[in-house]
């Protein structure tokens, strides 16, 4: 009974827009007073909870991230995609994916990414004819392969939950990306495969090598965060720091950002930073709290007893974490729910680096998804279309991604085999 009065104090301070942080805190508070134990109990555990060396990677890519919005890369690897596409029907919507795959290499976030290249691709696209529901559908969905593709702030903050390699997880994470850069490449083909009029301005060889000789600087950072990485010279909390520099430098040659911008960048990480952070201790509090009531205990036992089939288990996971991503900040959801799903799948043999891709996939794209769906809400102003709109356009690209999570969910090679290759 305590466990379900919690759980409705939580949702209804979610459904009142209560911030996840707070609406974790406050119903976890009360039961750590109810139940007779000091306040240095929730400091301690919340605490606790951040207590890990991995987690240091958080603010640094965070940094990486502001940064290459701000020295305008995503503009330079944009001009350079536009080049190469050249008159190929629909390019723009290539292009839209190739820059998102291109900017996740410097950036773990969706919202971010939402963010700062929407404001370049859309209008661009709505201005050459392309229909507005659809630029914004293809903005916000290639938006999640910034979370996916390494450096993802999930795939860190999983990897210090569940006790696993950070490289490995980030050279796990490589495939399913380019699967669901591919899977939306051909969505692309499908719609505009009979718009004649969508064509991009005409190949230039001297146009693609004067973009090109432009995005060389920013091709020096994920060389240094996964090549440094993956070749053992960095940790990766080291390759976070080591490419923040590197781009913070390239921000200084290429004169966009200057002494004055340093604040404003500095106050922007420290504002995700502090986010990211209060939630993952609010869930650190929450999570003490499941496991002193056996709450793990109690769904192993139901998931053994309802199935002892693997594919059956993924199935029930995939499905709990698109619902939970859809109504909770996925962070959050992976603080809580990794403590209690990591050990049910071990005893199913499912590989945890295997296990970490499909939460994170799942979540992601949970943003999507109303009633949340936090990357909605973030290219709805970006664009100006309402948010139902922005659903709407969002909904032919769910078929690719869905399809790519079943292809990780049921091939576990598509996530193990660069780990494996390079001995992680």
């Amino acid at each position: 009974m305590d466990m379900v009065l919690l759980a409705v104090a939580i949702a209804a301070l979610l459904l009142l827009r209560v911030p996840v942080a707070f609406a974790l805190l406050g119903p976890c508070l009360t039961y750590v007073s109810l139940e007779g134990y000091s306040a240095g109990l929730s400091v301690r555990q919340t605490t606790e909870a951040l207590n890990s060396f991995p987690l240091l990677a958080v603010p640094l890519f965070i940094l990486v991230g502001v940064v290459a919005n701000r020295a305008g890369i995503g503009d330079r690897l944009f001009e350079f995609a536009l080049a190469a596409a050249g008159r190929v029907r629909g390019s723009l919507g290539y292009v839209n994916v190739g820059v998102s795959l291109g900017f996740s290499w410097m950036s773990g976030s969706a919202l971010a990414d939402a963010a700062g290249l929407g404001k370049v691709e859309i209008p661009h696209m709505i201005r050459k004819g392309y229909p507005p529901r659809f630029a914004v559908g293809l903005s916000a969905s290639s938006a999640l392969l910034g979370p996916i593709m390494p450096p993802s702030i999930p795939a860190v903050v999983y990897a210090g939950i569940a006790g696993v390699s950070t490289g490995a997880l980030f050279a796990a994470s490589i495939g399913p990306a380019f699967l669901m850069a591919a899977g939306m490449a051909i969505m692309v083909y499908v719609v505009m495969r009979k718009r004649d009029d969508l064509r991009g301005e005409a190949f230039s060889w001297q146009r693609l090598r004067a973009s090109g000789v432009r995005v060389l600087g920013p091709l020096g950072a994920p060389v240094i965060i996964l090549g440094g990485i993956l070749g053992g010279v960095f940790t990766p909390t080291e390759a976070a720091a080591a490419a923040a520099a590197y781009v913070l430098v390239l921000g200084a040659v290429y004169r966009s950002i200057g002494w004055r911008d340093l604040f404003g960048i500095a106050r922007e990480t420290a504002e995700t930073t502090a986010s990211i952070t209060l939630i993952i201790g609010a869930s650190g509090l929450l999570g003490w709290i499941l496991a002193r009531e056996r709450v793990p205990q109690a769904v192993a036992d139901a998931m053994l007893g309802f199935t002892d089939n693997t594919i059956v288990f993924l199935l029930l996971v995939n499905l709990l974490m698109i619902v939970l991503g859809a109504i909770l900040e996925g962070l959050s959801v992976l603080v809580i729910t990794v403590p209690i799903l990591l050990p049910i799948a071990t005893e199913f043999g499912v590989d945890p680096m295997h296990f970490g891709v499909i939460l994170i996939l799942n979540l992601m794209i949970g943003l999507l998804t109303p009633p949340i769906g936090a990357v909605l809400y973030v290219m709805s102003p970006v664009s100006g279309v309402p948010v139902h709109e922005v659903f709407r356009g969002t909904l032919p690209f769910l078929i690719p991604l869905l399809a790519v999570l079943m292809l990780i969910t049921f091939v576990p090679a598509t996530v193990t085999f660069l780990p494996a290759l390079f001995g992680l």
